[in-house]
């Protein structure tokens, strides 16, 4: 079988769901209805060193928000689907529009509408919190829970496994 560090090497995208992997799956409604999503900013420093390092970032997830698109903004994120209750068909598109195989892509997600996905993947990702369902479908599943640095780990993993990781840690003693 291979090893996380030979599945982690050739990916090209990281492909993250949002609820209950960028965020704690926590859904708060005000009594006007506004919805709030917290993110975990250690997870946004991952996603923007991940990126710097040359691997493509993507967002596919069921919720549809303006408060995802406001992050994903923050952080650069371009490849961005939501209200994908069927999460195949943005898969695919991504897939096709960055002419990548599926051995060259990862995907983070946590519950039933990311297991198509995650059984196609080279490389499937749960966080920790997750139903056991999901972790008997994918190659590792994080130490950290969703929301609470999980998507950092998945980053740094995935660079230190490509050799970049040491050049984002130089850039930072380099100042």
């Amino acid at each position: 079988m291979q090893s996380l560090i030979e599945k982690a090497a050739p990916i090209r995208l990281v492909i993250f769901d949002v609820d209950g992997v960028l965020t704690a799956g926590i859904l708060s409604y005000g009594s006007s209805g506004i919805e709030s999503k917290q993110f975990h900013v250690q997870d946004g420093q991952g996603i923007k060193h991940l990126k710097k390092s040359g691997v493509e970032i993507a967002i596919i997830t069921t919720c549809q928000s303006d408060i995802v698109k406001r992050r994903m903004d923050d952080l650069g994120v371009s490849h961005l689907y939501q209200g994908q209750l069927n999460k195949l068909p943005a898969y695919n598109d991504l897939k096709q529009k960055l002419t990548l195989s599926d051995e060259q892509i990862a995907y983070v997600g946590d519950d039933l509408p990311d297991l198509p996905i995650l059984n196609r993947v080279g490389f499937a990702i749960t966080v920790a919190n997750a139903p056991k369902i999901i972790k008997e479908h994918v190659h590792w599943v994080t130490k950290l829970k969703g929301g609470k640095g999980a998507a950092r780990e998945v980053c740094d993993f995935i660079m230190l496994a490509q050799g970049t990781y040491q050049k984002v840690i130089d850039s930072y003693l380099e100042r």
